[in-house]
């Protein structure tokens, strides 16, 4: 796996994880890791661009899961609590104001969606859209 990272400026300063490889078991901590950094560095506002990454395994959902975490307990534009976050992803109406998806392969759009993940996680699969829907106000 290979991981570049660039930043956009949209409304927020967003910046982009460009993932080569599959995400899985051999390579989700070295992702996590990666997106740690980032995250203790300052970055609040992630795109992960899959365009490149033709696999993710539960592994991966599972730092995905993890970096979604990172995110919302770091997020003082979007207070939410716990509750509000759960009874949102319930009700359909919450939506990760810090984490986005872009371009998921046909097999990772549909671990995403079986896994329940898109109730959560926006994704998209045009960069400057993704780019584009991040906002300090959520």
């Amino acid at each position: 796996m290979d991981i570049q990272v660039s930043t956009a400026n949209g409304r927020v300063p967003v910046t982009i994880m460009h993932v080569n490889g599959n995400l899985d078991a051999l390579s989700y901590e070295e992702f996590q890791s990666k997106a740690d950094e980032l995250i203790a560095d300052g970055a609040r506002y992630l795109l992960i661009d899959l365009s490149h990454c033709p696999f993710i395994s539960s592994a991966g959902l599972r730092a995905l899961n993890h970096i979604f975490n990172e995110l919302r307990a770091r997020d003082t534009d979007n207070p939410k609590s716990e509750e509000e976050v759960r009874r949102g992803i319930s009700s359909g109406t919450y939506k990760s104001p810090n984490l986005k998806l872009l371009k998921l392969s046909k097999e990772s759009r549909t671990a995403f969606e079986l896994s329940g993940f898109d109730m959560f996680i926006e994704t998209f699969d045009n960069e400057q859209d993704a780019i584009a829907s991040f906002s300090a106000a959520g």
